[in-house]
């Protein structure tokens, strides 16, 4: 983990700072054109092409009738899974479901001389869910994906996930995701943009994975929609000389151990601190930690204490940053709440953890990444819905705007627009 002194210096011109911006910048040309011919393979040979992939990327060997993971199974890891940890699993449901409700957005129709204008919202038909299954096991994920689209009425949810074990399958089940698939990577998310024998085609795919996931989403949108492509996982931590370097080394720790590419980032005023923060996550912390291997060179590639001057010029950095998780742990953390204009999601106090959010809060832990916050929004009701313009119009209505239509449409060249409009006045 680097400490950087940026006091008396401009921090948009710091080279460590840049670095880690791009972090998340990759090599694209190297990884495209393997996930284009595995979307190519798919979108041709459908279930032949999953099982091959499946069995060389997974190591996993089965038959297409295998792809689809019986409903049985999930009652049954439902059944199986520890009680404390189902029970934690139903109130993390509850939590993020009653969040999620105050999302939903309603039709409207607004009536004029002549004429009712409105919008109507309508929820996706079928949308699926990635639901990684690497490094480690992602139930959580499925709540998030899964909760706000059954907020918003989809009618059908389907999840394709490598291998899942049995809580990711315990959290399916209480989702009610329609169909499962065991298959993972590129290979599902071409799967679900087109259909195959088995895996159906949906209208949306949403849900975090690898550079080859990332990418093949990418590749796919336009044939369907997606949520966002993600990229590694971040977390930037602004505290004064008053927060507790035990509590912050813990949170920083937490995002590191998720990739080699995550970034732990703190912002503070106290040099001290900055230095018993890194003190206690490679002297304390790491020594002794099941996932060392993984958030040793995440934090000492992209590891970062940066040192200023004040707390407004720590905002403007996490601004620059616009991370994914922002924690503020100073004594007034409210304070600085309305200078805060880009993160994913906002951790106001000592005890506001960014796992918490994670798993039960209520606010979904899907977010944008790689300062995509500048832009982008967590995921949400609003993404698993669209919206339609409904129009009527009368012909005391028609006679209202029809002239300056037509002298539109005549300024514009188009003269069929104009003759429309013309045809009906006459």
């Amino acid at each position: 983990m680097k400490i950087v002194d940026l006091r008396g210096r401009y921090y948009k011109e710091n080279q460590e700072l840049q670095n880690l911006i791009k972090r998340s910048d990759v090599e694209i040309d190297l990884y495209e054109p393997v996930v284009k011919e595995i979307i190519k393979n798919v979108k041709e040979r459908g279930d032949e092409a999953l099982v091959e992939y499946t069995e060389k990327f997974d190591k996993v060997k089965i038959n297409p009738e295998d792809l689809v993971i019986p409903f049985e199974e999930l009652e049954k890891a439902y059944d199986e899974i520890e009680d404390d940890v189902r029970w934690a699993f139903e109130v993390a449901y509850e939590r993020i479901y009653e969040f999620h409700e105050q999302q939903k957005e309603k039709s409207f129709f607004k009536e004029e001389d002549g004429m009712i204008l409105g919008q109507k919202v309508i929820p996706l038909d079928i949308v699926g869910l990635y639901v990684p299954g690497g490094k480690a096991a992602y139930p959580s994920s499925v709540l998030m994906n899964a909760i706000p689209a059954r907020v918003a009425g989809v009618e059908e949810i389907v999840m394709c996930s490598p291998n899942p074990n049995k809580y990711t399958l315990a959290a399916a089940f209480i989702c009610g995701i329609d169909t499962v698939y065991r298959v993972g990577g590129a290979q599902a998310v071409a799967a679900m943009a087109y259909g195959t024998q088995t895996v159906k085609k949906v209208d949306k795919i949403v849900g975090p994975g690898n550079i080859y996931v990332a990418l093949a989403k990418k590749n796919v949108f336009g044939v369907v929609d997606i949520d966002m492509i993600a990229g590694p996982s971040e977390i930037l931590v602004i505290a004064d000389e008053k927060a507790n370097y035990r509590w912050i080394a813990a949170d920083l720790l937490s995002q590191a151990e998720h990739d080699e590419l995550a970034a732990s980032i703190l912002i503070t005023t106290s040099e001290e601190l900055a230095k018993n923060v890194k003190e206690y996550l490679y002297n304390e912390l790491l020594t002794d930690f099941s996932r060392k291997e993984i958030a040793k060179k995440s934090l000492d590639n992209y590891g970062h204490a940066f040192i200023v001057e004040d707390l407004d010029t720590a905002c403007q950095v996490a601004n620059y940053i616009a991370p994914e998780h922002l924690e503020i742990i100073t004594e007034n953390p409210f304070d600085l709440l309305n200078k805060i204009k880009h993160a994913g999601a906002i951790f106001l106090g000592s005890y506001s953890t960014e796992p918490l959010g994670d798993y039960i809060l209520g606010p979904n832990h899907v977010l944008p990444t790689g300062a995509a916050a500048r832009f982008s929004s967590p995921l949400g009701v609003y993404d698993f819905v669209k919206r339609s313009s409904v129009i009527y119009v009368s012909k005391e209505g028609f006679e209202r705007v029809a002239n300056h239509a037509e002298k539109m449409a005549n300024a514009e060249g188009l003269e069929a627009h104009a003759l429309s409009v013309k045809i009906r006045k006459d």
